[in-house]
């Protein structure tokens, strides 16, 4: 199944759906600009059950933004009623069937009136003046009393929110860390299942021939490294913590993700860091050169 469960909103394709929409909507792109690149009859999708979840998800952001039609509503009764999530649900969990139905009943009650709330475009203010910079090496110390680091890849912002893309290195010393200390240690990350040729796979990730290379060269696969991600207005907590000791860049190819997550205080980096191999060892990360992964 392509989603996560019986709601409108909720699984992979949904979000993408109708956040994309809203993405699109918020920046200000026209009403035919939205519709091309989200048509409600999407030929794309490779079975029915994918169809659904794409036409309620994107016919849910279509009535917020005030852009329903008769025609519109027309084609997503005729999707609704073949119930085909419905079905598969229902092989799988009687209770899941019943409880997509319902979701279903509600949908249609509401995109089938009048929307008299129409959603206005946000505008989500950018945050300029950052704590840290892209490429800074951050040190940090614990209760044992060494210091650890990280380095900020990037710093993102998407709707409103902006978090520091902190990423974990295996530095562990009583003596502050510079970039020379750096250069024998190693940044966490992990290797991504690629399902295309090695040439798609290059080009997709420029720099990883680095990282085939380090693993025997004959390879096919995408890199990731480990993301620590902290929100602006968390970080303002604890952002007295970290200290800048110098720069080191990670070669933007791969910066890409390998997994992800968000810490909110001090004592999550505490609980993490205080005990790292345990960490590497539970989530089967593993450790890259710093000299590999870096514009050294």
């Amino acid at each position: 199944m392509a989603t996560d469960g019986v709601k409108i909103i909720d699984g992979d394709t949904a979000h993408d759906t109708y956040w994309g929409i809203m993405d699109l909507y918020d920046s200000g792109a026209d009403f035919d600009s939205i519709n091309k690149e989200f048509p409600l009859i999407q030929t794309d999708y490779f079975d029915e059950f994918d169809n659904e979840i794409y036409v309620t998800s994107c016919a849910l952001a279509i009535w917020e933004i005030g852009q329903m039609t008769d025609d519109k509503l027309v084609f997503v009764k005729s999707i609704i009623d073949k119930g085909v999530c419905v079905k598969e649900w229902a092989e799988l969990n009687e209770k899941e069937g019943k409880a997509r139905q319902k979701e279903l009943d509600k949908f249609w009650k509401k995109i089938s009136q009048s929307n008299t709330k129409i959603r206005a475009r946000k505008k989500y203010r950018k945050i300029t003046n950052f704590y840290f910079q892209p490429n800074d090496l951050l040190t940090f110390q614990l209760k044992d009393g060494n210091y650890r680091a990280v380095i900020c890849s990037t710093i993102t912002q998407y709707r409103g929110q902006c978090n520091y893309i902190l990423v974990p290195t295996t530095y562990n010393s009583n003596k502050k860390p510079t970039v020379e200390d750096l250069k024998d240690k190693e940044i966490l990350g992990r290797q991504i299942g690629s399902g295309y040729d090695q040439q798609i796979t290059r080009e997709m990730q420029p720099g990883i021939e680095r990282i085939w290379n380090l693993s025997g060269g004959n390879c096919n696969f995408f890199f990731g490294v480990i993301q620590h991600a902290v929100d602006h207005k968390d970080f303002v907590k604890f952002k007295d913590k970290f200290e800048k000791v110098g720069t080191l860049k990670i070669v933007e190819g791969l910066k890409k993700m390998g997994s992800f997550g968000y810490e909110v205080n001090f004592e999550r980096f505490e609980s993490i860091f205080g005990d790292l191999e345990n960490q590497i060892k539970i989530f089967q990360q593993k450790k890259y050169p710093v000299k590999i992964l870096c514009e050294l």
